[in-house]
């Protein structure tokens, strides 16, 4: 794992017209989130990477770039197509990609952002978002390679902890048995056991280019809880006292697990998250 950030890419990325005149805001009013990989910045809205950026260029996917330049309507006539053309750049029609990043994206991948966007390492609180989507090659040599949700970062103790997140609806919470998410959060905290000097390494680069770009003061990590929390969400009164409490926190299979459940997800609040409970 590394989450370096050459100089070059830095510059390349403060220069850019893109960040200067649309990114850098919305990473700071919460709209846009911007992760550190090696030597690449990828910007994430409402569930979807939005960008990505190596330096020279930024790249989006196709799905989300395909929108035309013209008057602001959702329906055309065949006579009005040929008046409309592809935006030659991705300020044009900056709004609208984010739109359709946004209507691409899973009701997992939506709840997440709730998160990311309102407590990420900009939200000035002492429990912060400071990664997602954070991938390992996979020790079991069947799989590529693991990925989990979210890294948080206790500023005040120095520490990272991982999050996996699940909606209520997800298959593999439930199961008569042993659900897949057993085996799951096994794996990731397997990874951690044994990269954990190279995660707080990774990390350390990581929060030292944050506080250059946004002239932040963050301490650098020390320590990462060893228990990956699984966080599940997305679900009514109802059905937390009645299947979640069955076959969840009432379940002996989950014991040794520590898990976090809010059914409304926008109101989590990031330092009850990190203090979740094992079962």
């Amino acid at each position: 794992m590394q989450r370096q950030l050459d100089k070059s890419i830095e510059s390349g990325l403060l220069g850019s017209a893109l960040w200067n005149n649309k990114l850098k805001d919305d990473c700071r009013n919460g709209e846009v989130f911007m992760a550190i990989r090696k030597n690449i910045v990828d910007f994430y809205h409402k569930g979807g990477r939005l960008f990505s950026f190596d330096g020279k260029d930024y790249t989006t996917h196709l799905k989300y770039a395909a929108t035309i330049i013209g008057k602001d309507k959702d329906y055309l006539t065949e006579n009005e197509l040929q008046n409309y053309k592809l935006p030659s750049n991705f300020q044009t029609n900056y709004r609208r990609i984010k739109e359709n990043c946004f209507n691409f994206s899973g009701i997992e991948a939506i709840g997440v952002s709730e998160i990311y966007h309102k407590h990420s390492y900009l939200s000035n609180e002492n429990v912060v978002v400071l990664d997602i989507e954070v991938s390992f090659k996979a020790l079991d040599p069947n799989r590529t390679q693991d990925r989990i949700d979210i890294l948080l970062f206790n500023t005040q103790k120095k520490t990272l902890q991982f999050v996996e997140a699940k909606h209520y609806s997800n298959k593999e919470l439930w199961s008569t048995t042993t659900p897949k998410i057993i085996s799951q959060i096994r794996r990731y905290e397997q990874q951690i056991s044994k990269s954990g000097e190279n995660i707080i390494s990774a990390y350390s680069d990581y929060i030292e280019a944050v506080n250059r770009i946004f002239s932040l003061h963050f301490p650098l990590p020390v320590k990462i809880d060893p228990k990956v929390s699984l966080l599940i969400f997305g679900f009514d009164d109802d059905q937390k006292n009645g299947r979640l409490r069955k076959l969840i926190t009432g379940n002996r299979v989950f014991c040794g697990v520590k898990t976090y459940c809010k059914g409304d997800i926008k109101s989590i609040v990031p330092e009850n998250l990190w203090n979740a409970k094992v079962l």
